[in-house]
Parts: structure tokens; C-alpha cells; sequence
């Protein structure tokens, strides 16, 4: 494995405020957005991050790490489109959820990946991409994701059911259902 250049430290470091604001961020509000403070940190590191990624080419030539980089580029601008724009109406939340936390994913796979490839110095856990415990943790990664977002897409959606005031007129529509019911029983 190359030794890491001042380009590499400075991609790792931010990687690492990336990640624990983005999983901050989703723990404390539930999705990513901008509105949030948190969430201005992730967007904003997060591109310095996947800019700082494609100048980085000590391991050969342009890589999987570089295609990540694109694909959080998009993403990023993706989200801001859809979470400034509302370009698909009341689906556009969930395209943003998607977009930004699909960030979370593509920083997680080149994360876990370098840091098997590295650590411990001079004896590392893995060798190659495709060793069972790389494999294993992509997948998890990949499950976590896929869970995370559909967690967030019944989130989402009851939010919108609560701001929409559907969810009151149902209330509402079930309380006269109840008293309807007690009225006629008594």
C-alpha cells in the first residue's frame, strides 16, 4: 500500500467529519437536509471529500474510489436540486433522502476499504478487494442502507400525512366514528 500524500490526509480527515455529521445528522433529524446545520457540514465537507478523491491517484489510474466520487458529486447535486427546487413536488423529499444518504453509502465502501488495506501497518487485514471480510462489510454497508432508507421513506411520509392535516381529519373522522358508535350503543 503507497504511503499517503498531504492530498490523502486531508481526504481521510474530512472523510471522517463527513461521516460522523452525516450519521449524526440522520440520527438526530432523521434525514439530511440543509436546513439543518449538520447537514450543511456533511453536504459541504462531503464535496470537498469527493473533490479531494479524484485528485488522488497514487494506487494506478482512475478507480472504483473515483467512480464513488462521481456518483457523490451527482448525488450531492441531486439532493440540493431536489430539496431547494421541489421539482417533483412531495416526492422530491424522498429523492433527497435518497440522494444525500446514498452519499453515506459511497464514503462508507472506499472508508472501510482503505482502512482494511492499511491497518494494522505492515500486516493488514486484507489483501485484496475481493478478501470475504471486505465483501462482508460492503454488503453490511449495503443492508444498512437499504434499510436505513426505507426507514426514512415511512418517516418521510408520516410527516407529510401530520403536515398535510390528513392525519388530523383522520383523527377527527374516527373520533365521530366513536362517538356515532357510543350514541347509538347507550
Amino acid at each position: 500500500m503507497p504511503e499517503m500524500t498531504m492530498l490523502g490526509w486531508f481526504h481521510t480527515i474530512l472523510g471522517v467529519v463527513a461521516v460522523l455529521s452525516g450519521f449524526y445528522t440522520l440520527y438526530k433529524y432523521r434525514v439530511i437536509s440543509m436546513e439543518e446545520g449538520s447537514g450543511r457540514l456533511y453536504v459541504y465537507v462531503t464535496l470537498l471529500v469527493a473533490g479531494s478523491a479524484l485528485g488522488i491517484y497514487n494506487q494506478g489510474g482512475f478507480g472504483i474510489a473515483h467512480v464513488l466520487a462521481v456518483l457523490t458529486l451527482i448525488a450531492i447535486a441531486g439532493g440540493f436540486v431536489m430539496e431547494k427546487t421541489k421539482l417533483f413536488g412531495s416526492f422530491s423529499k424522498y429523492l433527497q433522502a435518497l440522494a444525500y444518504t446514498s452519499t453515506l453509502l459511497f464514503h462508507m465502501i472506499p472508508a472501510i476499504t482503505d482502512f482494511l488495506r492499511r491497518l494494522p501497518v505492515g500486516d493488514p487485514f486484507i489483501d485484496s478487494f475481493e478478501d470475504p471480510l471486505l465483501v462482508n462489510f460492503h454488503l453490511a454497508f449495503l443492508l444498512i442502507f437499504v434499510i436505513g432508507i426505507i426507514t426514512q421513506f415511512f418517516g418521510l411520509k408520516n410527516k407529510i400525512i401530520k403536515k398535510s392535516g390528513y392525519f388530523n381529519r383522520a383523527l377527527c373522522w374516527l373520533n365521530q366514528v366513536r362517538l356515532k358508535i357510543f350514541s347509538v350503543s347507550h
